[in-house]
């Protein structure tokens, strides 16, 4: 039933009629509605109830209108429902969800009379936020005080914990509650606490413990199966993924956007084309393909895959393009190596009616960054600033590395210092920057300021750029103990960039003893990726068994690039070892690998001008080898004797 404040009006309406439309917008989701109805309510005189009350402070809640809650709050004291625990309750539910954790403690500390739902209540909004503890120690009172818990209290609590770092201490607590519950006899009671035990588990990394639970459950609902392959997805398991989708469809379970999601989050793990094309068939199959997260996860699906040809299609496709379209497509041109595109798409975004949002300049930004257009990104800045984005730290810390990019470090370092409430992002950000331009020692000082002055505390990025800026420098002593602190002072485990970026450094400062030390005892999946950083290492100090030591193993583990053959042809002709350097050449054709040829770019006046190695067709190449001959004089003239490249571009 469904009732318009235009009906009755030469009336006035009973409370129940008003009840009746602020249930019915309330219900539909129409909050803002709900608040005009009872605005409307109010100017005619009518008293709501504890009907009323409730749905209403539920409206204020769901759009955060913090305002308008403290305007309604202040009319249900003074109409004496201040021991009504259905308002009551809906208070701390409205303060909970307008992030004003202290009013809902206040208002639950004063309920004269409390039932099991207020004590969730406080408890549920403890759970929305980093108070876990706090929550934990409710549930005791509330067991103290006499009051058992029921499946909607553990479910706050298990949901809870995603928001808590994944560690063994919040484990240990998860288990505990699992326990609580088996003791409650309430483990399989409901679905919807079963999918959340299944949920802590997957938090914590706990696969297998996420699967005991999915096979004991007798009713599993479509979130039960879509949360186990998301389990499967996040520890990279895309195998049993799509397994568990199999046996999904085989139970007949009805299939909604969230799994295709997933799914296509699987294929780009793996980077299967085919394995793409099958997802998408299932999902034109279901009809899903018209919903807007669908549309944007396809497009960055083939893009990541491979095939931005079919990206592009899919894209131009649609009719009616979101700001999230277009964001997905600038950014899957991006990802894929194609910062022109990129660009180019953004020009006719802004001939369209759509206004870009801060993820679609960051994005494009980005771009701006690998393509090195300080003119264009001089642009976005400009419409920035225009239009108020100037004050987005995502936004500021995308100028940052723009600008750094770009060879601008100064302008980098302006960008960051007119920020005044600085987060770890842009710390990082600026780090990196001085990383980017070798400048070690500026990329240090700003780190220790970040932890004397700011207190934060460094993630794994922030020490990548660390390792970064000091293998650069040749600050081999500060660059391994920091890896030394990242992992003893700040609990960190080292990552494979951490790895890579420890053998750089060694490697580069011509330690290669004891950079083939550190890979050895480094995890598998980090010394797959370390031998190439090694093996130029070894060229560049012309360690010739250590690089065909290197090259062996690549080679054994199937990462024999045409890169990697290069280096090591390299390496023996600066040895003076033709034969081998020709061997070595050999083996890329016979291997029927191809050497990606040489190119570079270059922006002059706003247009790009593309060099490839080998291309004697640029109109003017005698003019760019004059100057070319004429910088080379000076720099002769200075004193520099610059390093022989043995790079044969024929290959």
């Amino acid at each position: 039933m469904s009732l318009r404040l235009s009906s009755l009006s030469n009336f006035k309406r009973p409370l129940y009629l008003w009840n009746l439309m602020i249930r019915d917008s309330t219900n539909n989701g129409l909050f803002s509605e709900t608040l005009k109805i009872y605005s409307s309510m109010a100017r005619n005189g009518v008293l709501g109830n504890s009907f009323t009350y409730p749905l209403v402070l539920k409206a204020c809640g769901r759009i955060a209108s913090f305002r308008d809650g403290t305007k309604i709050h202040g009319r249900v004291i003074r109409l004496g429902f201040k021991e009504d625990a259905f308002v009551q309750t809906a208070l701390i539910d409205l303060y909970s969800r307008c992030s004003e954790i202290v009013h809902s403690r206040l208002v639950f500390d004063e309920m004269p009379v409390r039932s099991v739902v207020s004590w969730n209540a406080m408890i549920s909004a403890y759970c929305h936020g980093p108070w876990m503890d706090r929550a934990l120690i409710l549930l005791k009172e509330m067991r103290d005080y006499g009051f058992d818990p029921n499946s909607s209290t553990f479910v706050s609590i298990l949901s809870g914990f995603s928001n808590l770092t994944a560690s063994n201490k919040y484990l240990l607590l998860g288990l505990s509650i699992q326990c609580c519950l088996i003791k409650h006899g309430l483990e399989f009671s409901e679905t919807s606490l079963t999918n959340s035990l299944m949920s802590m588990y997957i938090h914590f990394g706990q696969i297998n413990g996420a699967c005991q639970v999915f096979d004991m459950m007798h009713d599993k609902s479509l979130i039960s199966w879509t949360t186990i392959i998301g389990g499967f997805l996040k520890v990279g398991n895309t195998a049993e993924a799509f397994r568990v989708f199999h046996q999904m469809q085989y139970q007949s379970t009805d299939i909604d956007s969230v799994v295709f999601l997933h799914l296509a989050s699987g294929c780009v793990q793996v980077g299967n084309l085919r394995l793409a094309s099958t997802v998408h068939s299932l999902i034109l199959k279901s009809g899903c393909d018209e919903e807007e997260s669908i549309e944007n996860v396809l497009v960055s699906m083939y893009a990541k895959c491979g095939d931005l040809s079919t990206a592009r299609r899919l894209f131009d496709l649609v009719n009616e393009k979101t700001i999230s379209l277009w964001t997905s497509m600038i950014a899957a041109c991006a990802s894929s190596g194609h910062p022109m595109e990129s660009l180019e798409l953004f020009r006719k975004l802004l001939r369209t009616d759509i206004r870009p949002n801060v993820e679609t300049l960051a994005t494009v930004l980005s771009a701006c960054a690998d393509l090195g257009s300080l003119s264009m990104g001089q642009e976005i800045e400009g419409y920035i600033l225009l239009h108020g984005f100037d004050t987005d730290k995502r936004i500021q810390a995308s100028l940052i590395h723009m600008y750094s990019k770009c060879g601008r470090i100064n302008k980098a370092r302006g960008a960051f210092e007119r920020v005044k409430a600085k987060d770890l992002v842009l710390w990082a950000s600026m780090i990196n920057g001085y990383a980017i331009h070798g400048m070690g020692k500026e990329a240090i000082s700003l780190f220790h300021k970040m932890l004397k002055e700011e207190g934060l505390k460094p993630d794994a990025i922030v020490y990548t750029s660390i390792l970064h800026a000091c293998s650069h420098s040749g600050l081999v002593e500060e660059g391994l103990n920091h890896f030394k602190n990242m992992k003893e002072e700040s609990g960190i485990d080292p990552t494979v960039e951490h790895y890579t970026c420890l053998v750089d450094l060694l490697g580069r400062a011509g330690r290669l003893d004891s950079a083939f030390e550190i890979i050895k005892g480094m995890p598998l999946e980090a010394r797959q990726q370390a031998w190439t950083p090694f093996l130029n290492a070894c060229r560049i100090h012309g360690n010739i068994e250590l690089g065909e030591l290197a090259a062996a193993k690549l080679l054994d583990l199937g990462l024999g690039t045409s890169g990697n053959y290069v280096l090591m042809a390299n390496l023996y002709t600066s040895l003076g070892k033709w034969k081998e350097a020709h061997m070595m050449r050999k083996l890329i054709t016979s291997e029927g690998l191809v050497k990606e040829c040489g190119w570079s770019l270059v922006e002059i006046n706003g247009r790009f001008h593309m060099f490839s190695a080998g291309n004697h067709s640029y109109l003017q190449l005698v003019s760019i080898y004059k100057t070319l001959e004429e910088l080379n004089a000076s720099l002769l003239e200075a004193g520099f004797i610059a390093e022989a490249m043995t790079v044969n571009n024929d290959l």
